[in-house]
């Protein structure tokens, strides 16, 4: 489909020209809701992780220039990143990261602002505040019987993964996964997991407690329809929750027993909601671009199609549909496939 290209940008908008995108578990939630709705109403581009060169900058705008290479995860609430140009927040993206072809930078951005929100901002997770410090190649103490544990449910998953290098790199964490596939584990562990927990081995919560025999301080759900009794069992009293899945329909009251706290994250709330701190999002995307070209951290694609149309994006949505991908899948103008 032809659609008009965005008017000039107003205020702290930037008109940005698409070079590469990632399809995320949204697209495919989003687009199935778009069936329902009256055909006046459907007309709606999707896309929430893109990469490309800034074209015009609002009167406004003062973190850009026409010309700089830019990456970002967008507001669920205007038109996305299917298309060749699209409008977005300066407020909202990011320097993309130099040492990345646009294919490995698309795949980051929606799962690398949801991964430091959530460990950092809602779970407010001591981390080293100057990457230029961290040694890339150094490695967690042996000795792992004294650090806090960190549990990651959906730990093969784009966020899983990027919660999995944050906490590995940034912080002094024990990082336990769980992953079923052979392929799901060993992405784990080269993510920066230290321990793998296979769940269709049965009683997850002996083989946890074997690891963690004190207690999990802190969970990450991607997952949690069926997993809250396993929270509570496994968690130390007062551990702490995040979750970014969609379940409406869980047993928090239980949580109550150890004190245990639950918080939700959702990457879309600060430009949704024109939260006082939107340019956060805008730090945490310079600063992840800064770990990966410090080779700190790298990116999560696992497939790459192209070019960006609708072919390529369809066989996308159907692989991050079926519930087995590893990692992101991003496209671009060219494919290696």
């Amino acid at each position: 489909m032809v659609v008009d290209r965005p008017a000039q940008p107003q205020h702290r908008d930037l008109l940005v020209r698409v070079h590469a995108i990632s399809i995320n578990p949204v697209d495919t939630k989003i687009r199935a809701s778009m069936g329902s709705q009256p055909a006046s109403e459907t007309l709606r581009i999707l896309g929430w992780d893109a990469v490309g060169d800034v074209v015009e900058v609002g009167s406004e705008a003062s973190l850009f220039h026409a010309g700089e290479r830019v990456w970002y995860a967008g507001d669920i609430t205007r038109q996305g990143s299917y298309a060749e140009y699209q409008l977005v927040d300066e407020r909202i993206v990011g320097h993309a990261p130099a040492s990345l072809d646009d294919a490995h930078a698309a795949a980051m951005p929606l799962t690398s602002l949801t991964a430091w929100e959530a460990l950092f901002d809602k779970l407010g997770i001591e981390h080293d505040s100057h990457p230029a410090t961290i040694n890339p190649t150094s490695t967690q103490a042996i000795d792992t019987s004294q650090r806090q544990t960190l549990l990651v449910v959906g730990a093969a998953g784009g966020v899983g993964s990027m919660v999995i290098q944050l906490a590995h790199r940034l912080t002094t964490l024990r990082i336990i996964a769980l992953a079923s596939r052979d392929e799901s584990q060993q992405w784990a562990l080269d993510m920066g997991a230290d321990e793998v927990v296979d769940y269709h081995e049965g009683n997850l919560a002996r083989q946890i407690q074997a690891l963690a025999p004190a207690g999990i301080d802190w969970i990450f759900s991607a997952y949690s329809k069926g997993n809250i009794e396993l929270y509570n069992t496994v968690m130390k009293p007062f551990g702490e929750i995040v979750a970014i899945d969609d379940e409406n329909d869980l047993d928090w009251y239980s949580l109550k027993d150890k004190a245990l706290s639950w918080h939700w994250e959702f990457m879309f709330a600060r430009a949704k909601h024109h939260a006082p701190d939107m340019i956060r999002q805008h730090e945490i995307l310079d600063a992840v671009a800064e770990l990966v070209d410090l080779g700190i951290i790298r990116s999560t694609l696992a497939r790459q199609l192209g070019p960006v149309n609708a072919e390529s994006i369809d066989k996308a949505h159907r692989m991050v549909k079926s519930g087995h991908m590893v990692g992101k899948v991003a496209i671009s103008g060219t494919s290696p496939e």
